[in-house]
Protein backbone atom coordinates (compact mmCIF):
# COMPACT_ATOMS: atom_id res chain seq x y z
CA UNK A 1 0.00 0.00 0.00
CA UNK A 2 1.44 3.36 -1.09
CA UNK A 3 0.73 5.65 1.87
CA UNK A 4 2.24 8.62 0.07
CA UNK A 5 -0.35 8.39 -2.71
CA UNK A 6 -3.12 8.04 -0.14
CA UNK A 7 -1.79 11.09 1.70
CA UNK A 8 -1.56 13.12 -1.52
CA UNK A 9 -5.07 12.12 -2.54
CA UNK A 10 -6.47 13.01 0.88
CA UNK A 11 -4.67 16.37 0.72
CA UNK A 12 -6.18 17.05 -2.73
CA UNK A 13 -9.68 16.20 -1.48
CA UNK A 14 -9.19 18.48 1.51
CA UNK A 15 -8.07 21.37 -0.69
CA UNK A 16 -11.10 20.84 -2.94
CA UNK A 17 -13.42 20.75 0.06
CA UNK A 18 -11.80 23.87 1.55
CA UNK A 19 -12.25 25.70 -1.77
CA UNK A 20 -15.94 24.76 -1.99
CA UNK A 21 -16.67 25.88 1.57
CA UNK A 22 -14.77 29.18 1.57
CA UNK A 23 -14.34 30.32 -2.05
CA UNK A 24 -16.87 28.64 -4.32
CA UNK A 25 -19.75 31.10 -4.91
CA UNK A 26 -21.86 28.67 -6.90
CA UNK A 27 -25.18 27.33 -5.63
CA UNK A 28 -23.48 24.03 -4.82
CA UNK A 29 -20.82 25.88 -2.82
CA UNK A 30 -23.47 27.75 -0.82
CA UNK A 31 -25.34 24.53 -0.06
CA UNK A 32 -22.16 22.75 1.12
CA UNK A 33 -21.18 25.76 3.25
CA UNK A 34 -24.62 25.82 4.87
CA UNK A 35 -24.47 22.10 5.64
CA UNK A 36 -21.00 22.46 7.16
CA UNK A 37 -22.17 25.40 9.29
CA UNK A 38 -25.16 23.39 10.54
CA UNK A 39 -22.93 20.43 11.41
CA UNK A 40 -20.48 22.65 13.29
CA UNK A 41 -23.32 24.25 15.23
CA UNK A 42 -24.96 20.91 15.99
CA UNK A 43 -21.89 18.83 16.81
CA UNK A 44 -19.47 21.38 18.28
CA UNK A 45 -21.03 24.72 19.22
CA UNK A 46 -24.17 23.49 21.02
CA UNK A 47 -22.43 20.71 23.00
CA UNK A 48 -19.77 23.20 24.12
CA UNK A 49 -22.32 25.84 25.15
CA UNK A 50 -24.44 23.18 26.88
CA UNK A 51 -21.44 22.04 28.90
CA UNK A 52 -20.46 25.58 29.92
CA UNK A 53 -24.00 26.69 30.87
CA UNK A 54 -25.01 23.41 32.47
CA UNK A 55 -28.18 22.76 30.47
CA UNK A 56 -29.09 20.57 27.52
CA UNK A 57 -31.03 23.45 25.96
CA UNK A 58 -28.89 26.61 26.25
CA UNK A 59 -30.61 28.49 23.41
CA UNK A 60 -34.38 28.52 23.00
CA UNK A 61 -36.46 30.14 20.27
CA UNK A 62 -39.79 31.51 21.50
CA UNK A 63 -42.54 30.13 19.24
CA UNK A 64 -45.74 31.33 20.93
CA UNK A 65 -47.16 34.55 22.38
CA UNK A 66 -47.76 33.06 25.84
CA UNK A 67 -45.06 35.34 27.30
CA UNK A 68 -46.02 38.42 25.25
CA UNK A 69 -46.40 41.83 26.88
CA UNK A 70 -48.47 44.60 25.27
CA UNK A 71 -46.70 47.65 23.89
CA UNK A 72 -44.84 48.98 20.91
CA UNK A 73 -42.10 46.66 19.61
CA UNK A 74 -39.45 49.39 19.74
CA UNK A 75 -40.21 50.01 23.42
CA UNK A 76 -40.10 46.30 24.11
CA UNK A 77 -36.81 45.97 22.26
CA UNK A 78 -35.20 48.55 24.53
CA UNK A 79 -36.89 47.17 27.65
CA UNK A 80 -38.96 50.14 28.76
CA UNK A 81 -40.33 49.73 32.31
CA UNK A 82 -43.69 51.21 31.27
CA UNK A 83 -44.52 47.95 29.50
CA UNK A 84 -44.71 46.15 32.84
CA UNK A 85 -47.47 48.57 33.85
CA UNK A 86 -49.35 47.99 30.58
CA UNK A 87 -49.13 44.24 31.11
CA UNK A 88 -50.25 44.54 34.75
CA UNK A 89 -53.36 46.47 33.72
CA UNK A 90 -54.44 43.46 31.65
CA UNK A 91 -53.25 40.55 33.76
CA UNK A 92 -52.60 41.93 37.26
CA UNK A 93 -55.86 40.81 38.86
CA UNK A 94 -54.96 37.14 38.39
CA UNK A 95 -51.68 37.65 40.26
CA UNK A 96 -53.18 39.81 43.00
CA UNK A 97 -55.66 37.02 43.77
CA UNK A 98 -52.62 34.84 44.46
CA UNK A 99 -50.73 37.28 46.65
CA UNK A 100 -48.37 38.71 44.01
CA UNK A 101 -48.20 42.53 43.90
CA UNK A 102 -47.17 44.80 41.05
CA UNK A 103 -44.04 45.80 42.97
CA UNK A 104 -42.96 42.16 42.98
CA UNK A 105 -43.23 41.87 39.20
CA UNK A 106 -41.16 44.99 38.51
CA UNK A 107 -38.04 43.23 39.78
CA UNK A 108 -38.65 39.92 38.01
CA UNK A 109 -35.98 38.78 35.53
CA UNK A 110 -36.97 39.62 31.95
CA UNK A 111 -39.85 41.63 33.40
CA UNK A 112 -41.05 42.74 29.94
CA UNK A 113 -41.74 39.15 28.89
CA UNK A 114 -40.76 37.39 25.69
CA UNK A 115 -41.92 37.74 22.10
CA UNK A 116 -42.23 35.28 19.23
CA UNK A 117 -38.86 35.07 17.52
CA UNK A 118 -36.80 35.90 20.60
CA UNK A 119 -33.77 33.72 21.23
CA UNK A 120 -33.45 33.03 24.96
CA UNK A 121 -30.18 32.13 26.66
CA UNK A 122 -30.68 29.57 29.45
CA UNK A 123 -28.43 28.31 32.22
CA UNK A 124 -28.51 25.48 34.78
CA UNK A 125 -31.80 25.69 36.74
CA UNK A 126 -30.34 26.27 40.21
CA UNK A 127 -31.53 28.55 43.03
CA UNK A 128 -34.88 29.10 41.34
CA UNK A 129 -37.14 31.84 42.70
CA UNK A 130 -40.62 33.17 42.05
CA UNK A 131 -40.44 35.35 38.96
CA UNK A 132 -37.75 33.30 37.19
CA UNK A 133 -38.57 32.08 33.70
CA UNK A 134 -37.86 28.37 33.26
CA UNK A 135 -37.81 25.91 30.37
CA UNK A 136 -39.40 22.58 31.21
CA UNK A 137 -40.89 19.43 29.71
CA UNK A 138 -44.68 19.34 29.98
CA UNK A 139 -45.82 16.60 27.58
CA UNK A 140 -46.19 19.14 24.79
CA UNK A 141 -44.58 19.06 21.36
CA UNK A 142 -41.86 21.40 22.59
CA UNK A 143 -40.71 22.37 26.09
CA UNK A 144 -42.61 25.26 27.67
CA UNK A 145 -40.95 28.52 28.71
CA UNK A 146 -43.06 30.17 31.42
CA UNK A 147 -42.57 32.13 34.63
CA UNK A 148 -42.56 30.65 38.15
CA UNK A 149 -45.43 32.00 40.24
CA UNK A 150 -45.25 29.60 43.18
CA UNK A 151 -42.80 27.21 44.87
CA UNK A 152 -43.97 24.66 47.41
CA UNK A 153 -43.07 21.38 49.11
CA UNK A 154 -45.15 18.29 48.35
CA UNK A 155 -44.20 15.01 50.02
CA UNK A 156 -40.76 16.44 50.86
CA UNK A 157 -40.16 17.39 47.22
CA UNK A 158 -39.91 20.88 45.77
CA UNK A 159 -42.50 21.55 43.08
CA UNK A 160 -42.97 24.62 40.95
CA UNK A 161 -45.99 26.32 39.46
CA UNK A 162 -45.72 28.53 36.38
CA UNK A 163 -47.85 30.69 34.12
CA UNK A 164 -47.32 32.35 30.77
CA UNK A 165 -47.33 36.11 31.31
CA UNK A 166 -49.86 36.60 28.52
CA UNK A 167 -52.06 33.61 29.33
CA UNK A 168 -55.38 34.17 31.06
CA UNK A 169 -54.80 31.19 33.36
CA UNK A 170 -52.42 28.31 33.98
CA UNK A 171 -52.20 25.18 31.86
CA UNK A 172 -52.95 21.93 33.64
CA UNK A 173 -49.39 20.75 32.91
CA UNK A 174 -47.76 23.64 34.80
CA UNK A 175 -49.61 23.57 38.10
CA UNK A 176 -47.21 21.09 39.71
CA UNK A 177 -43.80 20.85 38.03
CA UNK A 178 -41.16 18.54 39.58
CA UNK A 179 -37.53 19.58 39.54
CA UNK A 180 -36.43 16.75 37.27
CA UNK A 181 -38.36 18.06 34.24
CA UNK A 182 -36.87 21.56 34.41
CA UNK A 183 -34.28 22.02 31.68
CA UNK A 184 -32.99 25.54 32.26
CA UNK A 185 -33.51 29.07 33.57
CA UNK A 186 -33.80 31.98 31.14
CA UNK A 187 -31.34 34.81 31.79
CA UNK A 188 -31.15 36.82 28.57
CA UNK A 189 -33.15 37.46 25.39
CA UNK A 190 -32.05 38.39 21.88
CA UNK A 191 -35.01 39.90 19.96
CA UNK A 192 -35.96 38.78 16.42
CA UNK A 193 -33.00 36.47 15.70
CA UNK A 194 -35.13 33.35 16.15
CA UNK A 195 -37.32 34.30 13.18
CA UNK A 196 -34.62 32.83 10.94
CA UNK A 197 -35.33 29.39 12.39
CA UNK A 198 -39.11 29.89 12.51
CA UNK A 199 -39.31 30.89 8.83
CA UNK A 200 -37.05 27.99 7.85
CA UNK A 201 -39.20 25.50 9.79
CA UNK A 202 -42.41 26.90 8.26
CA UNK A 203 -40.83 26.59 4.81
CA UNK A 204 -40.01 22.93 5.45
CA UNK A 205 -43.53 22.25 6.75
CA UNK A 206 -44.95 23.55 3.47
CA UNK A 207 -42.69 21.69 1.06
CA UNK A 208 -41.67 18.56 2.95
Amino acid sequence: MDFRKIKDKAKAYWKRFWYIVWEDNSLFGWIVSLLVALLVIKLIFFPAVSFVLGTSLPLVVVESNSMHHPGNFIFNFFGQDSLVELWWQQRGEWYEDRGIDFEDTENWPLANGLEIGDVVLAIRPKNLEIGDIIIFEANHRYPLIHRIINISEVNNRTVYSTKGDNNIAQLASEVRIPEEVIIGKAVFRIPLVGWIKLIFVKFLDIFV
